[in-house]
């Protein structure tokens, strides 16, 4: 998946493992997108923030993401309940692109699919995933290795480890692949505005979700 490999679906990273304040992150990149954007529809009514775009090889954006909720840190701590205290969902929207030649004509840009979005969700999941008995100089090793096995997975979304629900898109019921993990839930589906959509998330159950195009992206600002 040469054109969403080269980057994650999450927010810079400071020293420290902490996320950058959205104060820091602009609008720019989204806005340079030929494809729109998707968040959480209107039922959800706490913060929205952007996070990154990811582009091509040729510079062309591709994809990005929007949160919802808390702003999460790596660090994947839990409450005296046993429960995640941070709660939020991220949506990634990715533009649905065939198979087509590069800019610079001297090769292929691979296409994009519902699989694209769900890699990119399970690797944005992963960034802010980090096992508490693990020594931090053994979480790159992990990284890797659970890096690919979300490559694997969204490669199969017909297979054991995905599940089947109907979401509103706009307005209308539209079928996700989705799955759960120790550290979140992953799903994956498509629009009828020529873009697939991903999403993942913690503390927020995604069966009652709802996705819609952001009319103005701008207004993140």
């Amino acid at each position: 998946m040469e054109t969403t490999s080269g980057a994650v679906a999450q927010a810079p990273a400071a020293e420290g493992g902490q996320q950058v304040p959205s104060a820091r992150r602009t609008v720019d990149g989204y806005l340079q997108a030929p494809f729109p954007w998707y968040g959480l529809d209107e039922a959800f009514t706490g913060p929205r923030w952007l996070m990154q775009v990811g582009t091509s090889a040729d510079g062309a954006v591709e994809h990005g993401s929007i949160g919802h909720g808390d702003e999460p840190s790596v660090k994947n701590e839990a409450g005296s309940t046993g429960e995640p205290k941070e709660k939020f969902a991220v949506v990634v929207t990715v533009a649905a692109n065939p198979s087509r030649r590069s800019a610079d004509g001297t090769g292929l840009l691979e296409a994009t699919s519902v699989s694209s979005a769900a890699w990119l969700a399970g690797v944005g999941l992963l960034s802010f995933t980090w096992p508490g008995q693990m020594d931090h100089s053994l979480r790159d090793d992990w990284l890797d290795q659970q890096t690919e096995t979300a490559w694997v997975l969204a490669d199969d979304l017909e297979g054991p480890d995905w599940s089947t629900l109907s979401l509103p898109v706009d307005g209308v019921p539209a079928p996700f692949h989705y799955r759960e993990s120790e550290f979140g839930w992953v799903l994956a589906g498509s629009t009828q505005e020529g873009v697939h959509v991903g999403a993942y998330g913690r503390g927020m159950s995604a069966y009652g979700l709802g996705f819609a195009m952001i009319k103005d992206i701008s207004a993140y600002a």
